[in-house]
C-alpha cells in the first residue's frame, strides 16, 4: 500500500469490481483504446491486474480518496504483455473514472509509484506509453519528468495495421544517478 497526501494506492476488493467495470465502459475513459469494455472483460482485466502482484510483487494499485471515493481507478507498475525494442521494461500507468479528472490525482499517485519503483524495486528506468493524441498522459508523463525521444515512436503490436489508434508515443525516466 502507498499513501500520498489526498490518496491511498492499495490492494484491489472484490468491491472495486463493480467501478472499474463503470469506468471501463465510459467512453470518454476509453477514448484512447480500440473499445470500451464488457463487464465480463473489465473484471477479467481486474483479475490480471491482481494476478500480477503475485507474480511480480508490484502491480496496478487500486487507487482510493479517503473520506470522498472508495475506488477511482488505478495507478501503478505493469510489465508490457507484447514484444517491442524497448521491452522488456516496466510502464507506468493510470487509468482513472473520468469523475476523478482534474484534480491531479494521476499525476500525484505517479509520484508514489515512481518512489516505488526506484526506491524499494530498484528499477534503473520506467516507461510509459499512450496514443500521440493522449494529451492529458502525456501531461503526466511531461510532470513526472519523463522524456520523450519521436526515435521510439512504434507501432502497437496488439492493434491492427489500420487502427487509427496503433501509432503510440513512448517516454522515458531514468532513476536518479542512473
Amino acid at each position: 500500500m502507498l499513501r500520498t497526501e489526498r490518496l491511498i494506492l492499495r490492494p484491489w476488493r472484490d468491491a472495486d469490481l463493480a467501478p472499474f467495470a463503470a469506468l471501463n465502459a465510459d467512453p470518454r475513459v476509453r477514448e484512447h483504446f480500440p473499445s470500451c469494455l464488457t463487464r465480463a472483460e473489465s473484471d477479467a482485466s481486474a483479475h490480471k491486474i491482481r494476478a500480477a502482484f503475485d507474480a511480480h510483487g508490484y502491480g496496478l494499485w487500486a487507487v482510493e480518496v479517503p473520506g470522498a471515493a472508495p475506488f477511482v481507478g488505478f495507478i501503478g507498475l505493469a510489465e508490457p504483455s507484447f514484444t517491442a525494442p524497448f521491452t522488456p521494461c516496466v510502464e507506468i500507468g493510470w487509468r482513472l473514472a473520468h469523475a476523478a479528472w482534474g484534480n491531479g490525482y494521476a499525476t500525484e499517485g505517479a509520484r508514489a509509484a515512481v518512489a516505488f519503483a526506484f526506491g524499494h524495486l530498484g528499477l534503473a528506468e520506467l516507461v510509459s506509453m499512450t496514443t500521440p493524441g493522449n494529451t492529458r498522459s502525456r501531461h503526466v508523463m511531461e510532470k513526472l519528468g519523463m522524456r520523450r525521444d519521436p526515435a521510439e515512436d512504434f507501432d502497437h503490436p496488439n492493434l491492427p495495421p489500420r487502427s487509427p489508434l496503433r501509432r503510440h508515443v513512448l517516454y522515458r525516466l531514468r532513476a536518479p544517478g542512473r
